[in-house]
């Protein structure tokens, strides 16, 4: 289902929530998008509080629009804001074209990578995208130094991968096929 508005569901694993954001997420996502060593692999540019409030403000409108989108990620026993996951369309300027193709995309902070929450997030989220979706296919791109993420696309099914172009840069595309 796409192009029809959705409320955002809220997904439960053994250990994470994937819910809508809330106003209450802000100073944990701008620390998250604030931070040099996150950022480094989406562009590189930090994010002040503003930009992080601004797109933790375009979630609820890829649901709206697209029927699909980005959850925030908490820890289900302390309600810990870990990160988000989820997909979008962007409508990148990219070679080759992934638009009208779910992009997967997943920001972890440092306090919560390296226990397998990443893993557990894509898994639930890829699980309601095959139930809920029907794309024929799930898009990932991912720079071409991080290797964390690209073991992750791996490991979660994105077994197809080639060189792409976005913004004049090399960057690696994956698919994930049904």
């Amino acid at each position: 289902m796409t192009g029809s508005s959705r409320a955002i569901p809220s997904i439960e694993t053994a250990r994470l929530r994937l819910r809508g954001f809330r106003e209450s997420d802000l100073d944990a996502q701008a620390a998250i998008l604030g931070d040099a060593e996150v950022t480094r692999h989406l562009g590189g540019a930090v994010l002040s509080r503003e930009d992080s409030w601004r797109r933790m403000l375009c979630a609820p409108g890829l649901w709206t629009i697209l029927g699909y989108g980005y959850w925030a990620v908490e820890r289900r026993d302390d309600g810990v804001f870990l990160g988000q996951v989820g997909f979008a369309d962007f409508k990148r300027d990219m070679k080759p074209s992934i638009e009208g193709l779910p992009e997967m995309g997943w920001i972890l902070a440092p306090h919560g990578q390296g226990q397998g929450y990443a893993s557990e997030a894509v898994a639930a989220a890829l699980d309601w995208a095959d139930a809920e979706l029907g794309a024929p296919e799930i898009t990932a791109i991912i720079d071409p130094e991080n290797a964390r993420s690209i073991r992750l696309a791996e490991r979660s099914g994105f077994d197809l991968r080639e060189d792409a172009t976005y913004r004049g840069e090399r960057i690696l595309l994956f698919r994930r096929r049904r």
